[in-house]
């Protein structure tokens, strides 16, 4: 096998790893509130949207020394390690205790920090200036394919229940959190950086995480990852790139916990709105999916750079938010167990809402896909911080929204993602427009990138 084909095995691989992964957490993460609120009458009195929020927070601290503990761990052990401590956290929900819901969701936020890290150097190191769009749109699409698979058994098994059983809720659970351990178990197929490298290639010397036995020692490159992520936390491109990135931490919240626990409030859909929530994250699935297969596909023939597809996704959302802003009460995301009846600007259309979904999985397939093939681009020799920071600022600001979304209306929070949006596609084009310019000076092709 070749060294571009072991390059791309390696992404292949890292894609269906996180693609079970998060079949098991992204599900998880979609039916939590609502698997909650039929607890709250029990000895149970934990809430979703404060479990996200602390995952967030404490993700956003993490990734400061995330890319320290990977220098030192090494990125395949750090993904299967942190694999293991999302599994434990689905497995809390099979017999949920409030202790150890949330202690759990303090572990998954380091975990997720030290994963996604390790995501970005895996990516970057198996790419280079002429397929890291390729392989972002690839790893995109495999990673999305997550919200196919679980949400496809929620919609099926929860058809026309009004209330999740004790045992609906363990037979889910239990599944997800043996996919979640597929995934993990898959990391170890990962080559190492040696077995990618082509004859004659030199590691770089500003790689944090090379596996070569004579890279510096492991805590002298702890400390260089550390305060590499805090030079590169001042640099303009990043402070540009982090409002854009503030944006896609609000939608992720909204698209991947609020958003279903709307529909499921919502009591004019009748017997359907708890099976409705599986079939939204199914076409969240299909936005994202389709999102990041053509992104990718069409990378290499994109004449026009990153930001056509940026603005696409911007207005894909906006257009998203207005018609949710029509369709779904404004009291929805706050509703009681026993949900809402109330009425919005018109009478609550299931196939408007299902619509919604798979508008709000293509836009944001369109900012991540970006996010990631620039970051490559522009920080290929300093991958690990890179990321980092793009994780600190993503789960920073989605876990602000977690919190805010246990008490702001859905006007409100439509309001924040509207103005954050707008802001963040103006930034991006500023960025990309300056890589453009740097890579024409350097005579290369701006379609390459």
């Amino acid at each position: 096998m070749s060294p571009a084909s072991k390059k791309l095995f390696n992404i292949i691989i890292l894609g269906v790893s996180f693609m079970f992964i998060f079949t098991a957490f992204q599900t998880c993460g979609n039916i939590a509130q609502t698997v909650i609120t039929n607890l709250n009458n029990t000895d149970f009195h934990g809430s979703g949207y404060t479990s996200m929020s602390i995952i967030y927070g404490v993700f956003s601290a993490s990734n400061l020394v995330s890319p320290s503990v990977v220098a030192i761990v090494g990125p395949q052990f750090s993904m299967v390690v942190s694999g293991i401590f999302y599994s434990l956290y689905i497995a809390v929900f099979i017999q949920p205790a409030t202790w150890a819901f949330y202690t759990a969701s303090v572990f998954i936020g380091i975990a997720a920090a030290v994963l996604w890290t390790a995501q970005g150097n895996c990516l970057t190191v198996n790419s280079d200036e002429n397929t890291i769009g390729r392989n972002s749109g690839v790893f995109w699409a495999l990673l999305q394919s997550s919200l196919f698979f679980g949400n496809l058994y929620i919609y099926f098994a929860w058809q026309g229940k009004t209330h999740i059983s004790e045992s609906d809720r363990r037979t889910v659970f239990i599944a997800l959190t043996v996919i979640s351990l597929v995934g993990t178990v898959l990391f170890f197929l990962i080559r190492k950086r040696e077995d990618t490298k082509a004859p004659g290639e030199e590691d770089s010397t500003n790689e944090i995480l090379g596996d070569s036995p004579s890279a510096e020692n492991k805590m002298t490159r702890a400390v260089a990852a550390f305060k590499k992520s805090i030079k590169l936390s001042f640099t303009k491109e990043i402070m540009l790139l982090s409002v854009t990135t503030a944006y896609t931490g609000l939608e992720l919240t909204f698209f991947s916990g609020v958003y279903g626990t709307c529909i499921g409030a919502v009591n004019r859909f009748g017997s359907e709105e708890k099976s409705l929530i599986g079939l939204s994250g199914i076409f969240i699935g299909v936005g994202e999916i389709l999102g990041g297969g053509l992104f990718g596909l069409l990378s290499k023939n994109n004449r026009f750079g990153r930001n056509p597809v940026v603005m696409l996704g911007m207005v894909v959302h906006f257009i998203a938010f207005y018609l949710i802003f029509f369709n779904m009460p404004n009291d929805a995301p706050i509703a009681p167990m026993r949900g809402t009846d109330d009425v919005a600007y018109m009478i609550p259309s299931k196939e408007v809402a299902i619509f919604c979904s798979f508008l709000l999985g293509l836009g944001d397939s369109c900012f991540n896909t970006q996010l990631l093939s620039i970051l490559g681009f522009l920080y290929s020799e300093d991958s690990a911080p890179a990321f980092a920071i793009f994780k600190f600022v993503q789960s920073i600001c989605a876990a602000v929204a977690y919190f805010y979304s246990n008490y702001f209306l859905l006007q409100w929070q439509l309001l924040i993602m509207v103005v954050v949006g707008f802001f963040g596609t103006i930034t991006f084009f500023t960025v990309e427009w300056e890589a453009a310019a740097a890579l024409a000076a350097r005579g290369s092709d701006y379609s390459s990138i």
